[in-house]
């Protein structure tokens, strides 16, 4: 369970905290001093804190540094009832992961303790590289040639400060790639900060990137520090990079040409000290051709480029990455590891895994939730391998022809106003139901055969009104 430590002299909401985070699937802590806090932190490491700027005693400032000192890689967010309060800007300045004001926006609050405990997860969970790694860690798997040059390259690169390109399909492991250069550098103790370049609105990414100034824009009430900032003297990883837009590409191209940025409504160059990192599935080549993509950026990428290769062109790494999984998810489940039958491995060499890593670690998972202690047998590797190849191409045109038929039918009954969002919420909830009933309705086993954080899907549950036991619409 994440647990959450809040330090704040508002006992109230202290235990508001507390009522909202544990039915999201929380433990929360809360202490009223800085002093009671970092008492804490020396025994115990929480997943996030939640720092209150004007404390009794030790000021928040105060008690931030000292948690710095303690654990550097902690996200930290600052909260203030002053939107002006410099000390709050100032913590994120140094690498509190965000600050906010009071009173909250509760959806908005839940969503940046989820993108806080992620990043610290990242920045903290080490990626193994060894051929046997622990299956608690995160790991880079292979001993094929190919692998045995991406750990060369890693190992000749990570402790400089060059701006690495890491190419390769999607699911063949860019980001464990990068998790690693990180690790490995000498910028291990500072923040790492991964920006996904597609996940973010066009509108928002800039903001995001290189933060603003108060009255930048209708709503900026306050100057606010964008992420490359918060990561000075860190790592940033620009996730799909190849997707970005051709405006913010000429910012980032300034950023690594001069380590200068300007926040948007500011008129400032600010000096910034970070390492760039840059990943992406698509064809730089063919965006330059067609203009998407500017060539002095993708030169001033590449210093040196790591290119990941995809799993069908070294098959014989699969049984490791079986066996890593296996084990790896038996221990998250709770379960005894079933093992596989010869002919079960041999079709998983065999399959092409279009989806990669990622794709393996998913059928994987499946196969040994649906195992039920048995060892995984060919039929059950063949139920789901990606697509379910064992199932016929008719049946899968049936399949789709009944979506159809049902999508239809919903836009001719759903208001023009609000037809996708109702539509969208209706597959969402259908496909919770449906996970929750694979896994005999265990939320913790449902989010991760969905790829979602546990709280994501308690919250989901709520705002659909599912059943909390049988997956159900209740009254």
């Amino acid at each position: 369970m994440n647990r959450i430590l809040i330090v704040d002299d508002d006992r109230q909401l202290r235990m508001s905290f507390a009522r909202l985070l544990s039915g999201e699937g929380y433990q929360v802590t809360g202490f009223a001093t800085g002093e009671e806090g970092l008492a804490y932190l020396e025994k115990q490491s929480p997943a996030l804190v939640f720092l209150d700027v004007r404390l009794p005693g030790m000021n928040g400032l105060e008690v931030y540094e000292r948690i710095r000192r303690m654990h550097p890689k902690l996200p930290v967010i600052i909260m203030t009832a002053f939107a002006s309060t410099e000390t709050a800007i100032q913590a994120t300045r140094l690498g509190a992961f965000d600050y906010i004001l009071k009173p909250f926006d509760v959806p908005e609050v839940l969503d940046l303790i989820t993108r806080a405990i992620e990043a610290g997860r990242l920045a903290r969970r080490p990626v193994n590289l060894r051929k046997s790694p622990d299956p608690g860690a995160d790991a880079i798997i292979g001993q094929s040639r190919p692998m045995q040059e991406i750990y060369k390259a890693i190992g000749r690169v990570a402790a400089t400060d060059a701006t690495v390109l890491i190419r390769g399909e999607s699911g063949t492991g860019k980001e464990l790639v990068a998790r690693a250069l990180y690790q490995h550098s000498l910028r291990a103790d500072k923040p790492f900060l991964v920006i996904n370049c597609v996940a973010i609105p066009e509108n928002l990414l800039e903001s995001e990137l290189f933060g603003y100034e108060k009255g930048a824009f209708t709503g900026a009430g306050q100057r606010r520090y964008g992420k490359i900032e918060q990561a000075h003297g860190g790592t940033v990883l620009l996730d799909e990079i190849g997707d970005m837009p051709l405006g913010i590409q000429s910012k980032i191209l300034r950023l690594l040409q001069e380590k200068r940025i300007e926040r948007l409504g500011g008129n400032q160059t600010i000096p910034v000290d970070v390492r760039i990192l840059a990943a992406t599935n698509r064809d730089l080549e063919a965006a330059l051709a067609d203009s998407r993509f500017r060539e002095d950026l993708y030169y001033r990428l590449k210093v040196v480029t790591i290119t990941l290769p995809p799993l069908r062109d070294r098959p014989e790494d699969i049984p490791l990455l079986v066996d890593y999984f296996l084990d790896r998810f038996s221990r998250e489940m709770d379960v005894a590891n079933p093992g596989l039958t010869g002919a079960a491995r041999a079709s998983l060499v065999k399959y092409p895994w279009p989806g990669n890593v990622r794709e393996l670690a998913n059928a994987v998972q499946k196969a040994l939730i649906f195992s039920r202690g048995c060892a995984i047998d060919e039929g059950d590797a063949m139920q789901v391998i990606a697509g379910d190849e064992a199932r016929s191409s008719s049946d899968a045109q049936r399949a789709e022809e009944s979506v159809r038929l049902w999508v239809r039918s919903l836009l001719e009954r759903t208001g023009p106003a609000d037809r996708f969002s109702d539509l969208m919420e209706r597959v969402a909830a259908l496909i919770i139901e449906e996970a929750l009933d694979i896994t005999g309705d265990n939320r913790t086993h449902a989010a991760r055969l969905l790829g979602v954080s546990r709280p994501n899907l308690v919250s989901r549950i709520g705002r659909y009104r599912l059943n909390k036991r049988s997956g159900k619409p209740s009254d």
